[in-house]
């Protein structure tokens, strides 16, 4: 009895850890809500096939779009229906992500709010200086040179954009998408930017606030078993005492 309180609310306590990441993220651009579920798993061994236990797993992401927001900021883009934007995580990896806060730092590089290098064509996207810079819907970046008139526009590289099957999309610690096994995905050219808008987290604030509610209660029902089984031993050391 001790025994599955105890792991029940530890796994409930590991469900609440998931449910409050997707929480603080409700107002992060592109994020992707993590899920979430319970499974009971029989305990294997010699003298322990009628035991279960449970287990907290994250079966997978929501991968619905969010909302769209209207900025008309040039360097502001969100992925126009399925698809991803290419970025370099901190490993030098490529990943993906939705996110399309973009900047362009003093340096020239091209990245996300969250400083992910942008990848283009042959690597990290670099800007040099302009007046200037539009992304067109195909991922291309043009910019008006610095000091010269406004006709005078030269396309610099081009965002790589990818839209693999979702079934081999995986979601790593860092927040951002991988394509399992590793492997970069291919360029896709059907996947189309919309410019001047932000996407939305996918996290449904007032759900997550209802299951942060529930998962609580859960562990309190948890804890109070655990009391409940304290007091049981104690009880039967007592009637141990007076025989």
């Amino acid at each position: 009895m001790l025994y599955v309180a105890m792991s029940g609310a530890k796994q409930v306590m590991l469900a609440q850890q998931v449910n409050t990441n997707n929480l603080a993220n409700v107002n992060t651009t592109g994020f992707r809500a993590d899920l979430e579920s319970f499974r009971s798993l029989p305990v294997y061994g010699p003298g322990y096939p009628s035991r279960v236990y449970a287990v907290a797993e994250r079966p997978g992401t929501d991968f619905l779009s969010g909302s769209f927001t209207t900025t008309g900021r040039n360097l502001d883009v969100a992925v126009n229906g399925e698809g991803w934007i290419a970025v370099q995580a901190s490993d030098g990896s490529e990943a993906y992500t939705r996110a399309g806060d973009l900047r362009v730092t003093v340096n020239g590089q091209l990245e996300t709010g969250a400083g992910r290098p942008v990848l283009g064509n042959g690597g990290p996207v670099s800007i040099p200086p302009f007046e200037n810079l539009e992304i067109g819907a195909d991922g291309t970046i043009s910019i008006q040179p610095l000091g010269q008139p406004a006709n005078a526009l030269a396309v610099v590289d081009r965002i790589k954009l990818v839209n693999p099957p979702l079934a081999q999309m995986e979601k790593g610690v860092d927040g951002l998408m991988r394509v399992k096994g590793g492997k970069g995905a291919a360029p896709d050219a059907a996947v189309r930017l919309a410019s001047g808008v932000l996407e939305s987290s996918n996290v449904n604030a007032v759900e997550a606030m209802i299951r942060m509610i529930e998962l609580g209660r859960e562990f309190e029902s948890q804890i109070k078993m655990m009391r409940i089984a304290q007091e049981n031993d104690a009880a039967s050391a007592q009637m141990m005492r007076m025989g």
